[in-house]
């Protein structure tokens, strides 16, 4: 049985349609960003790879600039999964660590494309970390019960900051200093206290 544990080597990071289209629709949007792009930075600095996806980009616009996210490998998709084989392929490789064994996904939406892609990730038997802070939906009612239903399915949840945390774990270690810099200031609230 996992039991969640994190390290650089065998993760990746997802970051799933935060595009401008959905920038008015999406609740805490902003937010959900701001921490996405946090935890984008951190993963820089730990040398954990990244992947987006851009959902019909044609119509619902690029990934917003201020993810940061210009050089990391981007996908269009038209399904509601991350997973196309390109994706898929990236996985495969799984960066500095060999093969992926450990996902952190962040993005929308979450009863949509979180949903969807954390569960073939699963059905793949990969490890599966959903930001809560960093993924929302158009509704508090959708968000709720796709966090609560991906919990039940074996998707840990944790934050940007436990992640992070979680990915370093020891203050001695020599990024620690760098990543110290992107925990001085408290994630954004994103409205999860409501929901429990």
């Amino acid at each position: 049985m996992s039991r969640g544990r994190l390290s650089p080597q065998g993760t990746i990071l997802l970051l799933c349609d935060l595009q401008e289209k959905f920038r008015p629709h999406i609740v805490h949007f902003g937010d959900i960003v701001s921490n996405a792009a946090r935890l984008l930075q951190a993963s820089r600095i730990l040398g954990v790879p990244a992947i987006v996806s851009e959902q019909y980009p044609r119509g619902l616009g690029p990934t917003v600039p201020e993810l940061g996210a210009q050089g990391v490998p981007t996908f269009s998709k038209t399904s509601f999964s991350m997973l196309t084989p390109e994706i898929e392929a990236a996985l495969g490789g799984g960066g500095a660590g060999g093969r992926a064994r450990s996902v952190l996904l962040c993005g929308i939406e979450a009863q949509a494309c979180i949903t969807c892609t954390a569960l073939d990730l699963l059905d793949r038997g990969l490890e599966v970390h959903l930001i809560a802070d960093a993924v929302s939906s158009r509704s508090q009612t959708e968000r709720l019960l796709s966090l609560s239903r991906l919990r039940q399915s074996g998707v840990f949840l944790n934050t940007v900051e436990g992640v992070i945390l979680q990915l370093v774990q020891d203050a001695a270690h020599p990024k620690f200093k760098q990543l110290q810099k992107l925990l001085t200031h408290p994630s954004p609230d994103t409205g999860l206290l409501s929901l429990f």
